[in-house]
């Protein structure tokens, strides 16, 4: 299976509306490994890798965000992936 790597950066009210936990939750639903964090700037960061598929569908949820989110903007940037992570996981800073 060939896998992929996504890069993304969440801006809008994404800090404090549990939105890491609820990404964490979708990359392990979905299968995909990385990480997700909140940066200093208030935006949250995600890098994850998987099938294209299964990226598609992470991309889509960051760009409704949790419940409580209200997400402004997603920019992303797709590399091939490293294959360096085992899970997904909440980084802090």
């Amino acid at each position: 299976m060939t896998t992929t790597r996504l890069h993304a950066i969440v801006s809008g009210r994404v800090q404090g509306v549990n939105f890491r936990y609820y990404t964490s939750h979708e990359a392990q639903r979905l299968h995909v490994t990385g990480w997700v964090r909140n940066n200093a700037d208030n935006t949250v960061e995600v890098m994850a890798e998987g099938p294209r598929e299964g990226l598609e569908e992470l991309l889509a949820f960051l760009r409704v965000g949790s419940p409580a989110a209200e997400v402004k903007e997603v920019r992303e940037q797709w590399h091939d992936a490293t294959d360096e992570f085992n899970d997904f996981r909440t980084r802090y800073v």
